[in-house]
């Protein structure tokens, strides 16, 4: 019995938690993300975060772009002439077999 009323009144004194919509437990004050506040400082918390991210990167320099741009030019042009190719090729063979 005494276990009982030290329970009932642990249960008391500890913050009571409401439910959040998404299934997280919230305080009585609304920080579960869903008010305006929360929102705020999620999105400061996220946007410092990937600020710090982005000064980790290691970036191309000016010569790597322009190298890996002419590759890419030359490879499109490439594949544009094969794929001309086999396309007019095959078109022949099938209007020499319909006609």
């Amino acid at each position: 019995m005494a276990k009982d009323k030290s329970q009932a009144a642990q249960a008391a004194e500890k913050p009571s938690k409401a439910k959040a919509p998404h299934g997280k437990a919230r305080d009585e004050s609304g920080k579960d993300g869903f008010s305006l506040t929360g929102r705020i400082d999620q999105a400061k918390e996220f946007f410092e975060q990937s600020k710090g991210e982005l000064k980790k990167v290691t970036w191309p320099t000016r010569e790597e772009t322009v190298k890996t741009g002419i590759a890419v030019l030359v490879f499109s042009v490439v594949m544009a002439i094969y794929l001309g190719v086999v396309d007019m090729a095959l078109s022949r063979l099938v209007a020499l077999i319909l006609s």
